[in-house]
């Protein structure tokens, strides 16, 4: 199902159902922004070794990320106009 007006807080019900979103407004082609379920991992690599011993247990909470229009992945935080939008859609 395509919408072509959704708010964020519609979009946030989305990507915890495991969408992937973008907006109309963005200009970057292939940009969208999905879910990032927490994990847990024991370190064995700077630059966490650094501040932990090996094998210490870290917990990696859920957040987003967004994927660039270079295909790259980043994590994202929504600016005031992306909360504000209501031209949010599935990607």
């Amino acid at each position: 199902m395509k919408f072509e007006k959704m708010t964020f807080s519609e979009a946030l019900i989305a990507l915890k159902n495991y969408s992937t979103l973008r907006r109309k407004g963005w200009n970057g082609k292939g940009m969208r922004i999905f879910l990032v379920d927490g994990s847990t991992f024991l370190v064995n690599r700077p630059p966490l070794l650094g501040i932990f011993e090996e094998g210490h247990r870290v917990d990696y909470n859920a957040h987003i990320d967004m994927q660039k229009a270079d295909g790259t992945i980043e994590p994202w935080i929504a600016s005031q106009g992306d909360l504000l939008a209501d031209d949010w859609m599935y990607s």
